[in-house]
C-alpha cells in the first residue's frame, strides 16, 4: 500500500521549492480549495517559483463550511499536491507531472475565525484571489455577529477589509489587490459592489468605504483552462504506482490556460506571469478576449452540438474528428465568423487553432449532450450575432451558420413526453432536450402544427424563425432568405438519411 504524498516524499529540488514556499512570507489569500485555483492560479505561482521570480506565498482556505474535508486533505498532505498536465501541444500529445508547492498555510476559516482575520493585519498580504463559482460571488444578506465566521465570500472578503482598515488606521499603502476568478462578467465589479453593500449593512464608516474604493482594486478578468480534477480509478492507481505515493488531491488539466486582467501591465511587478512564460495579458479592455471566447470557442461548441446529437455522436472531440462535421466547424469559424470579429484576424485564427486542439484534447470526455443544454439562448448570443453580420450587409446566409441553424431547429423537433420534450435523432433513436418550458412549448407547437397541416419545410422554417419570443425578432420576416437557406439544409438532412 502506497503512502499518501507528504514533504517525505519530496526529491531534492521539491524539498527545496516545498521548504522555500513554508519559510515565505504570505502574500496571496487564496479563497477556494477546489480543482479550478489549484490547476491554474496556483500552478501559475508554482511556475514563477521554480523561475525565481516570485517570493511570497500563499494562506488558503474554503469559501464554504462543505469544503471542509478538503482543506483538511490539503493540510494533512502538508499544502502538497500533484498536477498533471496533458494533452495536446502542437498537435503532439503532451504529459508533464508536477508536485505544487505554494501553501504556507491552510486551513478551514470555520473552524478558526481569528486566524482568518488576523491574516488582515499581515502588512506583506498584496493579493486576494478567488473562485467559489458563481453562486459564491453573490450578495446576501447576512447578520453579523461578533467572533462568528461570515458564511459568504463576499462578506468575509468585507470583514477581513475592515479589519486591516482599523489594525492600519486606513493607511492607504495597506490596500489589497482582489483577483476574481468567477466566471462572471465584470467579475471585480461585482465583487466591489458586494463588498460596498455588506458594508452599509453593518454600518462601517463612509471612511472606511472610500478605503475601500481608493486604496483597494477589484480587478476584472477572464480566465480560461479546462482542469478535469481526479482522473478515473484505473489511471489514479497506475500514477500511484509510478509514483509510489498517493494522492487524494490529485488533480488534472489541459495545456491550454489563459487569464486577461483588465489592469496596467506595471502589475507585472506584483505578479510577474508573462515573465515566467505563462499566457497572462494586463489590458486596458476586457471585450476582445470575451468576445473571441463567446463567438469562436462557445459558438463552434454550439454550431457541432445539435448537428453531433442528430448523428449520434456523443462527444466534443468525436464531433470533430468526424469526416464531415470536423471540417464544417473548422470552415465555418475560419470564414463565417472570424471575418465578422472587429479583431486583429492573424490572432483570431491562431485562437482558433487553440481551440481545434483543445477540442481533440484525447483526456477531455466533454458530453454534447451537457453542452446542448439551454442552446436557444446559447444560439442567440453566440451564433445569431454572426449571421445577422450578413443580413445587415445585404449579404446571403452563409453555409456553415446556415447549417448550424438547421440542426438547432431540427434537434428542437420535439414533442412532450413523460420524461419532458422528446426528440429523435436522424437514425431514430429517441433525447430529450433540456431548455426554458416556455420555449420548448412554443416550438413543439409548430412542430406539431406543421405535422397536421402538412405544411412544407419552408412553411414551417419560416414560422420557426418568426418566433420573437425565442428569437427576440421575427427573423423570418427581417430575412426571407435565411428561411429558404435553413429549410432547404434540414430537408436535406432528412433525405441523406432517406438514401
Amino acid at each position: 500500500m502506497t503512502t499518501t504524498l507528504n514533504e517525505s516524499q519530496l526529491d531534492e529540488e521539491q524539498r527545496r521549492l516545498y521548504e522555500a514556499a513554508k519559510q515565505a512570507k504570505i502574500t496571496v489569500l487564496q479563497i477556494g480549495e477546489g480543482n479550478f485555483l489549484r490547476g491554474f492560479f496556483d500552478w501559475m505561482l508554482h511556475e514563477c517559483r521554480k523561475q525565481g521570480l516570485y517570493e511570497g506565498s500563499i494562506a488558503v482556505t474554503q469559501p464554504r463550511p462543505g469544503g471542509k474535508p478538503k482543506i483538511d486533505a490539503l493540510a494533512g498532505q502538508d499544502g502538497l499536491y500533484t498536477l498533471v498536465i496533458r494533452g495536446l501541444e502542437n498537435g503532439e500529445r503532451v504529459e508533464r507531472t508536477d508536485v505544487i508547492s505554494v501553501f504556507s498555510s491552510v486551513f478551514d476559516p470555520y473552524s478558526d475565525w481569528e486566524k482568518y482575520l488576523a491574516l488582515a493585519e499581515n502588512a506583506d498580504l498584496q493579493v486576494v484571489v478567488s473562485n467559489t463559482t458563481e453562486a459564491g460571488l453573490v450578495y446576501r444578506p447576512e447578520e453579523l455577529v461578533e467572533g462568528q465566521p461570515i458564511q459568504s465570500f463576499p462578506g468575509k472578503l468585507t470583514q477581513l477589509l475592515y479589519r486591516r482598515f482599523t489594525y492600519f488606521n486606513g493607511d492607504p499603502e495597506r490596500g489589497l489587490v482582489c483577483l476574481p476568478c468567477e466566471l462572471l462578467e465584470r467579475n471585480g465589479d461585482e465583487l466591489r459592489s458586494c463588498v460596498l453593500r455588506y458594508s452599509e449593512d453593518w454600518g462601517y464608516p463612509d471612511a472606511f468605504k472610500a478605503w475601500v474604493m481608493t486604496h483597494n482594486r477589484f480587478l476584472n478578468s477572464l480566465v480560461d483552462r479546462i482542469v478535469t480534477g481526479y482522473p478515473d480509478e484505473a489511471q489514479a492507481a497506475s500514477w500511484f504506482g509510478e509514483w509510489g505515493y498517493s494522492d487524494p488531491m490529485l488533480s488534472t488539466a489541459e495545456p491550454y490556460h489563459l487569464w486577461a486582467i483588465e489592469a496596467e501591465p506595471e502589475l507585472e511587478k506584483l505578479l510577474p506571469l508573462r515573465a515566467a512564460g505563462l499566457n497572462v495579458h494586463w489590458v486596458d479592455d476586457l471585450s476582445p478576449f470575451q468576445l473571441r471566447k463567446v463567438r469562436i470557442l462557445n459558438g463552434a461548441h454550439t454550431l457541432m452540438t445539435p448537428l453531433g446529437l442528430l448523428q449520434d455522436l456523443e462527444q466534443v472531440r468525436e464531433a470533430m474528428e468526424h469526416a464531415a462535421l470536423g471540417p464544417l466547424v473548422r470552415t465555418t469559424v475560419e470564414t463565417e465568423i472570424i471575418p465578422t470579429l472587429a479583431v486583429d484576424q492573424a490572432e483570431l485564427r491562431t485562437y482558433a487553432n487553440d481551440v481545434y486542439e483543445r477540442f481533440l484534447n484525447p483526456f477531455i470526455r466533454h458530453r454534447l449532450a451537457d453542452i446542448a443544454m439551454n442552446s436557444l439562448s446559447k444560439f442567440k448570443v453566440r451564433l445569431l450575432p454572426s449571421l445577422l453580420h450578413y443580413a445587415k450587409a445585404g449579404k446571403a446566409a452563409p453555409s456553415g451558420l446556415a447549417q448550424g441553424f438547421a440542426g438547432l431547429l431540427r434537434y428542437y423537433k420535439v414533442v412532450r413526453a413523460e420524461g419532458g420534450f422528446e426528440g429523435k435523432t436522424l437514425s431514430g433513436a429517441s433525447y430529450t432536450v433540456r431548455d426554458d418550458a416556455g420555449m420548448l412549448e412554443i416550438i413543439a407547437a409548430v412542430w406539431t402544427e406543421a405535422a397536421e397541416q402538412r405544411w412544407t419545410q419552408e412553411q414551417t422554417t419560416r414560422k420557426l424563425l418568426g418566433l420573437t419570443d425565442i428569437w427576440g425578432r421575427d427573423l423570418a420576416a427581417e430575412w426571407p432568405a435565411l428561411a429558404s437557406a435553413v429549410a432547404e439544409n434540414i430537408a436535406e438532412m432528412e433525405r441523406c438519411v432517406n438514401e
